[in-house]
């Protein structure tokens, strides 16, 4: 409330001016009207002038209860309008506060990947209640329609702000909270400045370039914030967290908690930033990133511990994310590890199904269904499940390979092989049989089997 004090006195200071005003003519007057020979002890001087202090402490107006605070500003005539505007700044202020340290928000959630839905659903029923209790707390002060009396146009951000709530950046000072604000906007004005730029050469942005901007926005922050504010505001808006909460989701199942989130950005944070400030493709530079990222990933071995970090790990491959899922849905996160082999397994079997040259179409087929049938099967053991019978492949036809010699024909390869000439023509669908050569092959199917005389 004290920020209104110079308001207030400026306005008591204008009242007494005019009650001295009023004064010195009606005295002006008095005089005036006297008669010029009346002895000095016969005149009398009047006055309506009500002597009212003018000097007074804002502790004197102000108070922690509305209505008296609404009665102290009537009693020294401030206008209607702005004891209205006064309030409802109050008021409004109030409520931010109350809303930047009471309602949980997602955004506070910095280490999960995902929104929880529960938080997002409790934080809109928070901020409506407090929206509610704000609107009827106007109503009972200044009247129902307040609103529309309310002829005060609020300035508003020309750059949206980000939120500073919780229970660390929430409980900020006002002071601490605009400058954060101020040194948010100038960050973003200079980063859209420099992309504007580059895209306007036709260049790409340079990461080393996109660090020193990031670099100087902390810097900034860093003269305004302590330690576990600045650690709070980099947990939910740097781009480091930002790009590893991506990380995170992309694993999908890992589910850090905010602990773990916590000291892996610790860990990374600052080898991040080396990464980042590098610049260009030479050797030098190229080792020395491989240096920084072997370190980063030390790290986080030692923030998560060997299990974690192994599962971490692990789940960066799809594969194991596979068998993780299909272990979890089973309810056997013990057979995580099997599945994973498994599918190991038959991903390279299936890679040397499909580039192995001497296979016939129908063969790739066949092998790779029996390669699958194989899988499944392996997997139910693996879960404790009974195997689904699978119908069995279609079978391979048995076929000889001939390779025509003179006196060859249709016909006379038919007897030969025990089969009909149409079985030979469906077996060489590619092939001009009509026109054969020596030298040219032909696949001789198996003929049927015989069936017994009744």
């Amino acid at each position: 409330m004290r920020w209104r004090f110079l308001l207030v006195i400026s306005l008591a200071a204008n009242v007494a001016l005019g009650a001295a005003w009023l004064a010195a003519r009606h005295r002006a007057r008095t005089q005036a009207e006297s008669p010029a020979d009346a002895a000095p002890s016969q005149r009398t001087t009047r006055t309506n002038v009500v002597v009212r202090q003018q000097f007074f402490s804002w502790d004197q107006i102000e108070s922690d209860d509305y209505p008296t605070y609404i009665a102290n500003l009537r009693a020294i005539d401030c206008p209607e309008q702005t004891i209205r505007d006064i309030i409802v700044a109050d008021v409004n202020a109030l409520y931010a506060r109350r809303l930047a340290t009471e309602v949980l928000t997602p955004d506070q959630q910095w280490w999960r990947t995902e929104a929880d839905t529960n938080v997002v659903r409790a934080a809109f029923d928070g901020i409506r209640k407090l929206e509610q209790e704000r609107r009827a707390l106007l109503a009972s002060l200044l009247g129902t329609d307040w609103e529309s009396r309310d002829l005060a146009s609020l300035p508003r951000p020309t750059q949206p702000g980000i939120p500073l709530d919780g229970p660390v950046l929430g409980a900020l000072p006002d002071s601490i909270k605009q400058s954060v604000e101020a040194i948010n906007a100038r960050s973003q004005t200079r980063m859209e400045a420099y992309l504007s730029a580059q895209t306007a050469a036709g260049r790409a942005p340079d990461p080393a370039e996109l660090a020193r901007l990031r670099a100087q926005t902390r810097q900034e922050l860093a003269s305004v914030l302590g330690p576990a504010p600045l650690e709070e505001f980099l947990l939910r808006y740097s781009q480091n967290a930002t790009d590893l909460r991506s990380d995170l989701r992309q694993l999908k199942y890992f589910n850090a908690t905010s602990d773990e989130f916590r000291a892996v950005f610790r860990a990374t944070d600052s080898l991040d930033n080396q990464i980042e400030s590098l610049s260009g493709d030479d050797p030098a530079t190229q080792s020395q990133r491989q240096a920084l990222l072997q370190q980063r990933d030390a790290a986080i071995k030692l923030a998560l511990g060997p299990d974690r970090y192994r599962q971490y790990t692990m789940l960066h491959d799809p594969l194991y994310r596979d068998a993780y899922a299909q272990a979890q849905a089973a309810g056997t996160p013990e057979a995580v590890d099997t599945l994973y082999q498994i599918a190991v397994a038959s991903a390279q079997e299936q890679s040397q199904i499909q580039s192995n040259a001497t296979l016939t179409a129908q063969q790739r087929q066949a092998d790779l269904a029996r390669m699958q049938i194989d899988k499944l099967t392996a997997n139910a053991q693996a879960l404790g499940q009974v195997p689904v019978p699978a119908p069995p492949p279609p079978p391979t036809p048995l076929v000889t390979t001939h390779v025509i010699a003179n006196g060859d024909s249709l016909l006379t390869l038919a007897n030969r092989y025990g089969v009909s000439p149409a079985a030979i023509v469906a077996a060489n669908m590619n092939v001009d049989i009509y026109h054969l050569k020596t030298g040219d092959t032909l696949q001789i199917p198996t003929p049927p089997p015989a069936v017994p005389a009744q």
